[in-house]
C-alpha cells in the first residue's frame, strides 16, 4: 500500500499541468540566519510574505512548501545542504516533480553587484559562486532561470568568506529588505510572464542606501 500511494503521488506530481520550482541558495543553521551569503534565503522568505504563510515540510535534503498560483503550482526550496553542494537538493526535486530547467528560478547573492540591485537572466555560468557551480553541475545545465542580489563589493581589507558570511548594517538592510521583496516579485513575473519582459521590469539599479544620521 505504502509504495502504491507513492507511485500514485509520483504520478500526480508529474501529470499536474505546471510546476515551477522557485529555489534560495543559502546555509543552513542559526549561525548563518541574516548573513549576505544567506540571500537566496531570505529572497524565498520574502515571496512567502506574498503568497502567504504556510508551515516547511522536510524533503529534498532540505525544506519546501507548495503553493497554488494562478492555476500553477509552486514549489518553494531551501537547501539545507549548505552552500557549496545546493545542487543536489534541487536536483532530487526537479526528480521528483519532472520538472524541467525551463521552470526552475534560482536566487542568490551577487558580490558584483551593487547593494540591493537584482538581475534576471534566462541562463548563463556560475561565475565564482560556489552554489550555482554545484545546480549546474546536478542539472547539468546552464539553461534556467536565475536573480541574482547584489550585496556590494568586497572592502579591500576582508577576506572574502568573512564578507559573505557577515551581516548587513541596519542602513544596508532596509536596501536589501526592498531587493528580497523585488526578487520574490520578479519570481513570480518570470512564472507569469517569461523571462525576457521581467528583465526589463527589474534590471535596474537601486539606490544608494541612506545612511544619513537623523
Amino acid at each position: 500500500m505504502f509504495w502504491e500511494r507513492k507511485k500514485k503521488e509520483y504520478q500526480n506530481h508529474k501529470n499536474s499541468p505546471e510546476i515551477w520550482l522557485i529555489a534560495g541558495l543559502g546555509n543552513f543553521g542559526p549561525e548563518y540566519e541574516n548573513t549576505r551569503h544567506n540571500c537566496g534565503f531570505l529572497g524565498i522568505e520574502a515571496l512567502e510574505q506574498t503568497l502567504g504563510p504556510d508551515s516547511w515540510r522536510h524533503k529534498f535534503k532540505g525544506v519546501y512548501r507548495e503553493i497554488a498560483y494562478k492555476g500553477k503550482k509552486l514549489v518553494l526550496l531551501k537547501p539545507h545542504t549548505y552552500m557549496n553542494n545546493s545542487g543536489e537538493s534541487i536536483s532530487e526535486a526537479m526528480h521528483w516533480y519532472g520538472i524541467q530547467e525551463n521552470r526552475l528560478i534560482v536566487l542568490y547573492d551577487d558580490c558584483d553587484l551593487a547593494l540591493g540591485a537584482i538581475r534576471v537572466r534566462p541562463k548563463g555560468s556560475a561565475g565564482t559562486h560556489n552554489g550555482m557551480k554545484s545546480v549546474l553541475q546536478y542539472t547539468n545545465s546552464d539553461e534556467f532561470a536565475r536573480i541574482r542580489i547584489g550585496i556590494g563589493a568586497k572592502p579591500a581589507h576582508y577576506d572574502m568568506i568573512k564578507f559573505v558570511l557577515g551581516h548587513f548594517t541596519p542602513e544596508e538592510r532596509n536596501t536589501m529588505d526592498e531587493a528580497f521583496l523585488k526578487a520574490g516579485e520578479a519570481a513570480l513575473s518570470i512564472v507569469e510572464n517569461g523571462c525576457e519582459k521581467t528583465m526589463n521590469l527589474y534590471n535596474g539599479t537601486p539606490k544608494a542606501p541612506n545612511t544619513e544620521k537623523p
